[in-house]
């Protein structure tokens, strides 16, 4: 009898994979995108302002924060009834790094035109 192969869910993928894809993650939704762009261009800690300046509801905003933070490109401070969020220097470049990385890893060699 011939072994199946092995399942797509029991995969051995590098931590360094696994870290490269919650990132992704965090980066797959136009609205945190615009927040990192809003912080880095404030270049100071926000706080209840991103509300005022999305086109989307508070609870969605803090949901969007929530996934940025918790894959380490944001941090926040907690500063009376709010919190305050500012980039991650040390996520930002961990970013930085890994997308250039992976970049050169899948560079895409001149192309052939037998390909499809």
């Amino acid at each position: 009898m011939i072994a199946d192969p092995k399942p797509a869910s029991s995969i051995d993928f590098t931590e360094k994979e696994h870290r490269t894809a919650q990132i992704a993650k965090a980066l797959a939704h136009p609205a945190r995108i615009a927040i990192l762009k809003i912080l880095a261009k404030r270049n100071s800690c926000v706080c209840g302002e991103l509300v005022e300046v999305m086109p989307l509801a508070q609870a969605t905003v803090s949901q969007h924060l929530k996934e940025l933070k918790n894959a380490g490109l944001i941090q926040g401070t907690i500063s009376g009834p709010k919190v305050c969020y500012c980039l991650n220097p040390q996520g930002i470049a961990e970013l930085r790094q890994i997308f250039d990385t992976l970049l050169q890893e899948i560079e895409v060699p001149p192309i052939d035109s037998s390909c499809c």
